[in-house]
């Protein structure tokens, strides 16, 4: 199954490690984390900046989404029979 984070990116389920709410940028380890991967080129925008909601960490690359975290995890679980 894939996961769709906005715009026209859709990423396998299996590939996602962590969702985490944008919000938790203000956190000096998470700042430092993302000034790490996107000093080394693993940060792809979904949307324009400034206006993410949740960052999506994959076993490639972290995703910038205007999708909240909440949203994700529902259309991550949701099962279709």
């Amino acid at each position: 199954m894939f996961l769709h984070l906005g715009g026209d990116v859709v990423v396998p389920k299996e590939d996602i490690i962590a969702i985490i709410d944008a919000r938790t940028k203000i956190s000096p380890s998470t700042r430092e984390f993302m000034q790490i991967v996107d000093d080394e080129g693993f940060v792809r925008q979904v949307t324009e900046s400034e206006k993410e909601k949740s960052f999506i960490i994959t076993t490639n690359l972290v995703y910038l989404s205007p999708i909240s975290c909440q949203t994700l995890k529902k259309r991550a679980v949701k099962s279709f029979y």
